[in-house]
């Protein structure tokens, strides 16, 4: 790999910084100032800039915990993008596996894997998605077997695919999909006539929310959760 590019993939540097930087004289490769931005870097070079020892960034893997009035989007909008909650390098080259509305919480998986975030948000993987949820009104038994069978919503082709509703309480519920229809979890209870009040997903698959992460907070995923999406 070229030096000014392997510069930019373990760096915030743009390839123009990287330039200048090699020009400076800041970079050296096995304790010796290299300036030629052409230079070929191998695994038995070690490239420090201004000291530090620089490393490929490579494929990252993180999990989120959503506050309220944030939105999954790479860019600010009507609210912040949850991408500004991460202090990170070069946040730009990250996407978002999956959205949440701005007024739900819980699990966001952010990364820069594009054929893992696919496995989670393709309909064909059906890649399971639960949910703890409040109502505005309260839940009878028969909703249980109306959600396996599937759901009409508003402007629809066809029913939902099963879902799981688990009944924790008169106005609280988990529910389970496989699908990542628009504004589905609210739709799907306002298909039965009632209202989600609180919404938080709790996980993705196999990948748990950790339950030590305070709303706003992230981590990187480990690597029995980054191979847990088949």
């Amino acid at each position: 790999m070229r030096l000014d590019k392997f510069i930019c993939e373990s760096t915030s540097h743009s390839r123009v910084s990287a330039k200048k930087a090699l020009h400076r004289g800041d970079v050296t490769c096995n304790g010796e100032v290299v300036k030629n931005s052409g230079f070929k870097v191998t695994d038995e070079h070690e490239i420090r800039l201004e000291g530090e020892l620089l490393t490929i960034i490579g494929p990252r893997f993180i999990m989120l915990n959503k506050p309220v009035d944030t939105i999954c989007s790479t860019i600010d909008e009507e609210y912040p993008s949850v991408i500004g909650l991460l202090d990170v390098i070069r946040p730009e080259d990250l996407h978002i596996a999956g959205r949440l509305d701005a007024d739900t919480t819980g699990l966001v998986l952010i990364t820069t894997d594009g054929k893992w975030s696919h496995k989670i948000t393709s309909p064909k993987k059906e890649c399971g998605k639960r949910y703890l949820l409040e109502t505005a009104d309260p839940l009878s038994e028969d909703l249980v077997g109306q959600f396996t069978t599937g759901l009409q919503l508003n402007n629809e082709d066809g029913l939902t695919k099963p879902a799981v509703l688990e009944l924790l309480g008169t106005h609280q519920a988990r529910l389970t999909i496989t699908e990542g229809k628009y504004h589905q979890v609210k739709r799907m209870l306002a298909a039965v006539g009632n209202k989600v009040t609180k919404l938080h997903r709790e996980s993705v698959g196999a990948i748990e929310l950790d339950a030590e992460l305070e709303l706003g907070e992230w981590r990187y995923l480990t690597d029995a959760e980054i191979k847990s999406v088949k």
